[in-house]
């Protein structure tokens, strides 16, 4: 069995992406790790609580094939195999409204602008790119890569556009705090 909020948050950025040709399988791992990492950066505890290692393009969540099965057997998630502008890829459709109920607002809105972020500006090797920083380089292929070594690892790679993207964000979920 999955992880309940990996398969959960799975399911969720599925659904809310609205082209599925705008999130293949490495846009989804880097939209859950990025999410995972802003959220451990702001609250000090990542929304999954899963591990993620050292694959080839990049951090994947450790359960994310048995999530995806999951949710394929529960007739919640298609996957299908896509050729698009040549490249080959694995891209998935939600077939129903995933529950929420597991997230609290303030995750769903980092996840959100991250998804955003991902699959608007970004190709699926421009993020693979993106999440080879210094951490994933001192990890090992298949190593568990921990949430609190990004922190000491990731200023040296972040651009001043990361830091305002990431500061407007943070500043938008402390106002909801200030709202609660």
């Amino acid at each position: 069995m999955s992880n309940l909020k990996l398969k959960q948050l799975t399911h969720y950025v599925v659904w809310k992406c609205e082209d599925p040709a705008k999130l293949g399988a490495t846009k989804l791992n880097k939209v859950l790790w990025l999410s995972d990492l802003l959220a451990y950066k702001v609250n000090g505890t990542s929304i999954t609580g899963t591990e993620y290692v050292k694959r080839q393009f990049g951090p994947v969540p450790r359960s994310i094939l048995v999530a995806r099965r999951e949710l394929v057997a529960e007739k919640k998630l298609h996957e299908r195999t896509d050729v698009i502008a040549g490249m080959t890829g694995m891209h998935f459709t939600a077939l129903e409204r995933p529950d929420t109920s597991v997230f609290s607002p303030k995750e769903l809105e980092i996840v959100d602008s991250v998804l955003s972020e991902i699959c608007e500006n970004h190709t699926a090797t421009s993020i693979s790119e993106y999440s080879h920083d210094a951490v994933w380089g001192a990890a090992k292929m298949g190593e568990v890569i921990p949430m609190f070594a990004w922190l000491a690892g990731a200023p040296a790679e972040l651009s001043d556009d990361d830091f305002v993207w990431a500061d407007t964000i943070i500043a938008d979920i402390e106002g909801m705090n200030d709202v609660a």
